[in-house]
């Protein structure tokens, strides 16, 4: 099993819950990478018999850092209507006393897509493909971005912390290593892939982390599942960074320009 599968892998324990367990694969700075605890708690949702259709929406909140664990997951369905379906989620784990303590909340809307008129309005843009393109030094960071194989275009961590950085802006190539078949709990997880704004907007290395992330599935599980193993283009940037939080907008296409999925994110971050 890849080690993403075993990252966000759930058993059944009761009617709504789940039993997980964090993975090493997936270290980061403090607890796992938060894209893929998104993708654990959508995993609960794509693993209920109750499921109507397939992801549109998904928002996590990040209350609590995950400790190196097991935890449980709730995804409870709490409306459902001809097409939409509406849940609550949440994991919890056990805290120094032994007591269940909340560390996330999540909502989810899946809803069973129909043919329409569509158009992407946001274009992909014009780069070089990512086999030109070196793969950056990322030995020495924290652990889950080894299980990427990513290529920046603009936008690179900075080299020299001098607080001269003047864009948010980043553009790279990006697909699970080894690769994986794209699907929605992995793209939920790529959608996080982008470190945080202000390291390349301030060009100073402060503590951040994301408190709540959105994602917005644009494509359904036929069109995912047709990308295979591709790359995808990514880009991500901020609109402020304001009393201690910014807001970080990103895209992801796939390699032939269709937009997959939009990500909004807001990130603490200590001055």
């Amino acid at each position: 099993m890849p080690a993403f599968d075993q990252a966000i892998a759930l058993t059944s324990i009761g009617e709504n819950l789940y039993g997980g367990a964090t993975s090493a694969a997936y270290a980061n700075m403090v607890g796992p990478f938060g894209g893929v605890t998104a993708a654990t708690v959508l995993n609960a949702v794509l693993k209920h018999p109750a499921l109507l259709g397939e992801p549109v929406a998904l928002t996590v909140n990040f209350a609590a850092a995950l400790a190196s664990g097991p935890f449980t997951v709730e995804a409870r369905p709490v409306r459902t209507n001809r097409s939409t379906q509406h849940w609550v989620m949440q994991i919890s784990q056990a805290d120094e006393n032994d007591q269940a303590s909340t560390v996330l909340t999540a909502t989810a809307v899946t809803a069973a897509r129909r043919e329409t008129w569509s158009v992407d309005e946001e274009p992909m843009p014009e780069v070089a493909r990512p086999d030109s393109v070196a793969r950056p030094n990322m030995a020495a960071m924290v652990e889950w971005v080894k299980r990427y194989d990513i290529r920046i275009l603009e936008g690179q961590i900075p080299v020299v912390w001098n607080g001269a950085g003047n864009s948010s802006r980043t553009t790279l190539w990006v697909r699970d290593e080894p690769e994986r078949p794209l699907d929605f709990a992995s793209l939920t997880a790529l959608a996080d892939v982008f470190f945080p704004r202000v390291w390349l907007r301030r060009a100073t290395a402060v503590p951040a982390g994301t408190v709540s992330m959105t994602v917005y599935f644009h494509a359904d599980g036929a069109q995912l599942g047709s990308h295979g193993t591709d790359w995808l283009l990514g880009q991500a940037r901020a609109q402020a960074l304001r009393n201690g939080f910014f807001d970080q907008t990103a895209l992801l296409w796939s390699a032939g320009g269709r937009l997959l999925a939009t990500s909004h994110q807001i990130v603490y971050f200590k001055a």
